[in-house]
């Protein structure tokens, strides 16, 4: 593992930015989906799995219940995902499985007997081994893959005994951060309480992580992380109506268990903003900046999951469904999964003080932007897990109440469509690019599908979108 310290060296390999992309107002404007950006028309897919622009083709990385190399078997409802370059140029990809606590057994990894059953792993290797022979289904798993050759090297357990492993983030330093989006309590069939942050080393070494809650980073319905690489401080989404927005200041930079302090954002002069612009609050328009402190929050490990409405009565803002969240250039991006006037969703934009986590932040406090908010269901509806580019356009994952799509946005602010779900209603999930840009992994979460897509995508911004 390198150096922990060098986090600006470290972040390129992970998110390429795309500060400069400007809000989308005009969603009604039929530039919205502009045949000028883009990668053309979605072509059906004769296997009826994944609709994709001409010249471009998938390979399906695994499947639920596929058997991996250490014994175990793929766990279902793969979700958020992160990629680390690799050993021989391999690129490494953590995954996430969402299984929710009351799941059916055969959701998970174990066999029914055998060395890859429940009972052969040791307690102390699960989070929550549970009790009557049950704990948490959840966790991650991690893929070696050959983009070169567009082939699985090996597959393993790389967490398990959590639940609803929903999104996370990457690390500088290397590591995947998976968060639980539960705030399920101890009781007959588990033994530890669960709502936490757990952080999984990533290696191509067959091995499970030390499965220790972050607590410091607080105990409320977790979505996604992002890290900013130059102030060591990680952001926090969390998946509800009325969530907060977070940030934890770990007391050692890349080292989080060793402590910190987990704050909210509060709009300067604007005690308890609503940003949710469904009516009954402030009417935001996208382009919209406000400027923003951070106001410390105590009993973080709470065992009431009343974080956010104690947070919001303080003065904190209150978001919609906070997902999706990406590190980028100098700026962090959360969807807003149900934000906005129609409430299928809204991005907002988070560019950190140069004085970030300091005394001195005050003098130049950092800022937030609605970004864009559609409006519009056939541009883009209830975005979720989000990622960027290497050329610069972000790429969203829709969780909506039909087909979903994979939606890229342009730096101009244009949309276009990317992919289809052709087999199903299910969402989709956990899009990121392997570090040399010659692949997109993303889920088909319902079906317990995991695809590799590749094409003929441009390595950097040019100024005119994917369609250069």
């Amino acid at each position: 593992m390198q150096d922990r310290r060098h986090f600006l060296k470290q972040a390129s390999a992970f998110a390429v930015g795309f500060a400069g992309l400007h809000a989308f107002v005009g969603c009604d404007d039929p530039r919205s989906q502009s045949s000028s950006v883009g990668f053309g028309p979605l072509q059906p897919d004769p296997e009826g799995i994944f609709d994709l622009p001409e010249n471009f083709s998938y390979q399906i990385v695994s499947r639920h219940g596929d058997s991996m190399d250490d014994g175990f078997r793929v766990p279902h409802r793969p979700d958020g995902m992160a990629t680390f370059p690799g050993p021989d140029g391999t690129t490494l990809l953590v995954r996430n499985h969402e299984i929710d606590a009351d799941a059916p057994r055969d959701e998970g990894p174990f066999r029914s007997e055998g060395d890859a059953s429940m009972s052969q792993l040791p307690d102390e290797e699960r989070y929550d081994a549970g009790r009557k022979e049950r704990g948490g289904l959840g966790g991650t798993t991690t893929v070696v893959y050959d983009t070169e050759n567009q082939a699985v090297r090996r597959q393993f357990l790389s967490l398990t005994g959590t639940i609803r492993n929903c999104a996370g983030g990457p690390t500088p330093w290397n590591s995947w951060l998976t968060c639980e989006e539960t705030v399920q309590r101890a009781n007959d069939t588990f033994a530890k309480d669960h709502g936490y942050v757990f952080e999984v080393p990533a290696t191509a070494q067959s091995q499970l992580a030390t499965p220790q809650p972050i607590k410091a980073m607080g105990r409320f319905n977790h979505e996604a992380v992002a890290v900013d690489p130059n102030s060591g401080a990680v952001y926090l989404s969390e998946d509800r109506h009325d969530g907060l927005l977070y940030r934890y200041l770990p007391n050692e930079p890349g080292t989080l268990q060793k402590g910190g302090t987990l704050q909210a954002c509060r709009v300067r002069e604007q005690e308890s903003l609503d940003t949710r612009n469904w009516g009954d609050g402030p009417d935001i328009s996208p382009g919209t900046t406000f400027e923003v402190e951070w106001m410390d929050l105590e009993n973080v490990d709470t065992p009431t999951d009343d974080l956010r409405k104690r947070g919001f009565a303080n003065g904190a803002a209150r978001f919609a469904r906070e997902e999706g969240m990406w590190y980028g250039e100098g700026a962090v991006y959360t969807a807003c999964t149900n934000g906005g006037k129609i409430q299928k969703g809204q991005v907002w934009r988070y560019v950190p003080s140069p004085h970030e986590g300091t005394d001195r932040e005050t003098e130049q406090p950092g800022t937030l932007e609605l970004f864009v908010e559609p409006n519009d269901t056939t541009v883009l509806e209830n975005a979720d897990n989000l990622t960027v580019a290497p050329w610069g356009d972000v790429i969203a994952c829709e969780d909506g109440s039909g087909t979903d799509t994979l939606v890229g946005i342009t730096p101009e602010g244009q949309f276009y469509k990317l992919g289809r779900n052709a087999m199903s209603e299910s969402e989709l999930a956990g899009a990121v690019f392997s570090p040399d840009g010659s692949t997109l992994f993303m889920n088909i979460q319902h079906e317990g599908l995991t695809l590799a897509i590749t094409g003929p995508w441009p390595q950097q911004r040019n100024g005119t979108g994917a369609s250069a």
